[in-house]
């Protein structure tokens, strides 16, 4: 008859403080398309395999599949700011855990209104030259912290 063992003799995984969304919601907050790539239109996802030590932090990264250079390391540089949980090993242990992740860097298309003639700027015809414009709208997320809303404004000049 076999030996049962207890809960406690297995080496536990480490996890991210509040679970995989928020692990999601902290790649998505510091992850930067670099600028390059995103203007050549690379898109795609990046397989990373990384190791967490028994301290929790992230100690080496290793590209399995990915995209350019520029893409790839801004991918190991986030996934190197990740700090995770590790529960009590038996015997105290200092064990090396192996984790893959997928990091999605993909191009998100602003959506583009027409011009409101009302608010159109030209110059006098005989500049031959004339100003049109549009307005661009994009979802940005606000942070309200106890009854103070946080307004901003940005603005984008392309000539």
């Amino acid at each position: 008859m076999k030996k049962e063992r207890r809960e406690d003799s297995f080496i536990k995984q480490p996890y991210y403080k509040g679970g995989d969304q928020a692990l999601r919601e902290f790649i998505n907050m510091h992850l930067r398309f670099p600028a390059l790539s995103q203007a050549n239109k690379v898109e795609g996802d990046v397989h990373i395999r990384y190791d967490i030590n028994h301290k929790g932090d992230v100690i080496d990264t290793k590209i399995i599949g990915g995209l350019d250079d520029l893409c790839n390391e801004e991918a190991i540089r986030v996934v190197k700011m990740l700090k995770f949980i590790v529960p009590k090993t038996p015997r105290h242990l200092k064990v090396t855990f192996h984790k893959n992740i997928r990091i999605h860097f993909h191009i998100h298309e602003a959506k583009v209104q027409t011009t409101n003639p009302i608010h159109s700027q030209s110059l006098p015809s005989n500049q031959g030259m004339q100003i049109n414009y549009t307005v661009v709208t994009t979802q940005v997320k606000s942070t309200v912290e106890k009854g103070n809303s946080i307004t901003s404004y940005n603005y984008v000049v392309r000539i």
